[in-house]
């Protein structure tokens, strides 16, 4: 029986190098502690409205307190997505 012919791959060859663009990295240290922050002063509002049974942090807001303090922690979320 004849031997079956085999193919040569083709060599390998890199695609050419392209020039990188330096990254411009800046300092973002303040972003943990205020995304922190925000978190926590939402979340001790919206204990502290419970808590009190409405009538602390902000009395003429009533059930709207809850929005508040779910509004510091969306901010805080929102502050996250610029830690790199």
């Amino acid at each position: 029986m004849p031997k079956s012919r085999i193919r040569k791959k083709a060599d390998y060859t890199p695609p050419p190098a392209r020039q990188t663009a330096a990254i411009k990295l800046t300092n973002r240290a303040w972003v943990a502690p205020v995304m922190l922050a925000l978190f926590l002063i939402g979340l001790a509002w919206i204990v502290v409205f419970y808590v009190t049974d409405g009538s602390l942090p902000i009395d003429a807001l009533g059930n709207w307190n809850i929005v508040v303090g779910f509004g510091f922690i969306a901010a805080g979320f929102g502050v996250s997505t610029q830690w790199k």
